[in-house]
């Protein structure tokens, strides 16, 4: 079974500022990648980042490098979703020979973090922005912290709601190797023992049948 835990952020002005930079960087560095998916018809992250990575470090020096690591995993996850899933219109199986359609990140695409982008300690949250860190107090239930001893992290999310507050959703797996999750020391060590986005599969997360993101327009080619 999967489960997510959903934390709104209580962003003041300055805050929230400095997210919707970081979201809009992200989705900048998604989208210059998109043209190498769609020509070389590769979206897997191991492949892309002997690609693209020295590359996009050197167009987006003030991102970083992990959260470049990042949104490597973004395109690779979308791409993925739309290219192979088998209810999506842009299956490589119906496309045939025909060139893949581009996609195009929206500003309010998601922006994945990892452990060495976001901590939780003490009950307080550690962020990579492009000014630094953020920090925000984090109150979670004793169901909540529960989680975090007793299934595997998989993902962490920062979105942006209809509203336009942001909010954080952490993703659990159950099945979880001997050791990882089943410590008193709760999110710190789950956090660190999650390592980097890792997985090339599709993460649960997408309603059936809603195959396209709405954070993604997806141009065909001509």
């Amino acid at each position: 079974m999967n489960s997510v835990i959903r934390i709104p952020l209580t962003a003041n002005a300055e805050q929230h500022a400095r997210l919707l930079a970081l979201q809009s960087a992200f989705a900048q560095v998604c989208n210059a990648m998109s043209p190498v998916v769609q020509q070389t018809r590769c979206w897997n992250r191991v492949a892309l980042h002997h690609m693209i990575y020295k590359t996009l470090r050197a167009q987006f020096p003030a991102l970083g490098s992990q959260m470049v690591c990042n949104a490597i995993y973004s395109v690779s996850r979308t791409s993925r979703l739309l290219f192979q899933h088998p209810a999506s219109p842009f299956n490589v199986a119906l496309l045939g020979a025909k060139p893949l359609p581009l996609l195009r990140f929206t500003d309010t695409c998601p922006v994945y973090f990892d452990r060495h982008t976001l901590s939780v300690k003490a009950g307080q949250l550690s962020m990579y922005t492009l000014d630094g860190r953020m920090h925000f107090a984090l109150a979670l239930q004793p169901e909540q912290e529960a989680m975090f001893h007793s299934m595997k992290l998989q993902e962490i999310v920062l979105s942006r709601r209809v509203e336009g507050t942001f909010e954080l959703a952490f993703s659990f797996v159950d099945a979880t190797p001997a050791g990882v999750g089943l410590s008193a020391d709760g999110p710190e060590l789950a956090l660190a023992q999650a390592g980097a986005l890792e997985q090339d599969q599709i993460t649960p997360g997408y309603v059936p049948g809603m195959v396209i993101p709405e954070y993604v327009m997806v141009e065909e080619a001509v």
